[in-house]
């Protein structure tokens, strides 16, 4: 850390103690070269995720939009908030651990459809419909014999 008032490179911790909410470290230091104390503080860096949507445009990612999406689709079904919660959370947590600043909204889609699938059929079928934009009848009738011909085997 670089001193603010003489610029050396070289001091010492004197106190650290954590922020009420766990998110900063304050650090009181003193410079070996001037003696000086100063005050620091660390926080982590977050990455920032973008989804990449299907036209080309990017937006920054909103764990929220997967909430409300899962919300919809769960509507009048036994799932839990804290269900959806925990799925929106996963989905998330999976999209940061992939290290890629962006995620097509194709990849979003599909994990949490594979989540809905596990979860609740219905759900499923209703997300489906939306995030792969069914057009007819038909494609409600495959969706419903693949998920058939899945809980057959």
């Amino acid at each position: 850390m670089r001193c603010p008032y003489c610029g050396a490179n070289d001091d010492k911790v004197l106190d650290s103690r954590e922020s009420p909410d766990g998110a900063t470290i304050k650090r009181r230091r003193e410079c070996k070269k001037c003696q000086r104390r100063f005050t620091t503080f660390e926080q982590i860096e977050e990455m920032e995720l973008y989804v990449v949507k299907r036209d080309g445009r990017r937006e920054p990612f909103q764990r929220e939009k997967i909430l409300r999406g899962l919300k919809l689709a769960c509507t009048g079904r036994p799932i839990s908030q804290e269900t959806l919660e925990e799925i929106a959370a996963d989905v998330e947590r999976m999209l940061y651990n992939r290290l890629d600043r962006e995620v097509p909204s194709a990849d979003i889609g599909d994990l949490v459809m594979e989540r809905l699938r596990v979860l609740d059929q219905v759900a499923y079928v209703r997300f489906a419909s939306v995030y792969r934009q069914f057009e007819d009848a038909t494609q409600f009738r495959e969706l419903v014999n693949m998920l058939r011909r899945r809980s057959k085997s």
